[in-house]
């Protein structure tokens, strides 16, 4: 009997330290294009989504140019044009699509820039003191996303800190290094340890 609850109580112990090691610890790492950053700090290959904000230029049209937030649909209310869908698109893209809008009986050959004002927050959630959603700043990393967030809690596995990219459309959870670059819209997941 003695024997047996002995026996017991060893397999119980192995079942938790194995529960330890299957933690996160098989994430893939996180693609190079996926988190590239310009020299200048800025995501390269950016596609506009819900919550960025833009200057649109029409050039010689400074009744058409203004400030525009793209909505949960992915479009933007133009005056004279109505609503154009620009969500998910390149920057040069989002271009090419105001201007063909507007060359639909406005304006003859229309000459269009749009540029990104405030980028879509990211989110950290998880063992930080302060989780939740930030502004984006360029030549943003993990480390400085924590920092944000006013630390690692006690708690947490600093080790096994995930990412998922905003920009992935099947929205796989990767490993994320100190120094990964965070990308707007990019949630940062910091999970417990459990000792």
């Amino acid at each position: 009997m003695r024997m047996r609850l002995v026996v017991s109580a060893a397999l119980a112990g192995l079942l938790v330290l194995a529960g330890c090691g299957s933690d996160g610890g098989d994430l893939p790492e996180p693609t190079a294009e996926a988190a590239a950053l310009a020299p200048s700090g800025e995501p390269v290959g950016y596609t506009l989504g819900t919550g960025d904000r833009v200057r649109v230029t029409v050039f010689g049209e400074p009744d058409l140019s203004g400030e525009f937030e793209v909505d949960a649909t992915g479009k933007i209310s133009m005056p004279l044009v109505g609503d154009v869908k620009i969500g998910g698109l390149p920057m040069r893209e989002a271009e090419k699509t105001v201007a063909q809008t507007l060359s639909q009986g406005y304006l003859a050959s229309p000459r269009v820039n749009v540029e990104v004002l405030n980028y879509r927050p990211f989110y950290i959630i998880g063992e930080v003191n302060t989780p939740g959603s930030y502004p984006y700043v360029n030549g943003m990393s993990v480390l400085t996303a924590v920092a944000l967030a006013g630390g690692y809690t006690y708690r947490a596995r600093e080790d096994r800190v995930s990412i998922t990219r905003a920009n992935d459309p099947q929205r796989r959870e990767y490993r994320a290094a100190p120094d990964t670059a965070v990308l707007p819209g990019d949630i940062i997941k910091v999970p417990e340890r459990l000792f």
